[in-house]
């Protein structure tokens, strides 16, 4: 695959736009699940993402051939979400009780198409749980327990889209699990 990109990038470079496309094709939903994962917001992920392509299209002359495209995009994408989180509160919470309502609270605005079995529900109750805990981590944890946890990186991998040494990344993933552990004791 690396070869394939490669090559659409030389491509792009001597001028063929469309080259650009098809390396969009190969990383959109892999980029949109790292933006999603980080801000929890469906909208802002793909804003993100599409950022992060356009970004990259832009500086595709600053890319080094010989290091992995993906890490040097993951790179552009995670620094966009750290950005936009810096810069934005979050303006609700799932547990907050609706206005005008007597104790409903978001999670009962959530649309469902079909009725779930119960299990089912938990199941998503405790990733909502566990995505929010994620949420509330500080910047420098949560992005390392994404790439680690919900991304599968590898430990290289994360140091490079992060540009930071490899134990830094090995501490930080550790003190972001007993975080992480700390704010789920209670499940």
């Amino acid at each position: 695959m690396d070869a394939l990109v490669n090559k659409r990038i030389k491509q792009v470079l001597k001028g063929d736009q469309n080259a650009f496309s098809d390396i969009v094709s190969l990383y959109q939903h892999k980029l949109y699940q790292i933006c999603y994962r980080m801000l929890g917001n469906k909208q802002e992920a793909e804003d993100i993402s599409q950022e992060a392509f356009v970004r990259a299209y832009i500086n595709i002359h600053t890319f080094d051939q010989k290091r992995k495209f993906s890490t040097w995009l993951y790179r552009i994408a995670t620094n966009l979400c750290i950005d936009r989180i810096r810069k934005k509160k979050p303006d609700y919470y799932l547990d907050a009780e609706v206005a005008g309502t007597d104790g409903l609270n978001m999670y009962s605005q959530i649309a469902s198409s079909e009725q779930l079995p119960e299990e089912t529900v938990q199941q998503m109750e405790l990733q909502d749980r566990i995505q929010y805990e994620i949420s509330r981590l500080p910047d420098k944890y949560r992005s390392v327990i994404v790439l680690k946890y919900i991304e599968e990186l590898s430990l290289q991998e994360i140091s490079e889209i992060l540009d930071m040494p490899l134990g830094t990344v090995k501490t930080r993933i550790h003190r972001g699990r007993e975080a992480l552990r700390k704010q789920l004791n209670n499940l």
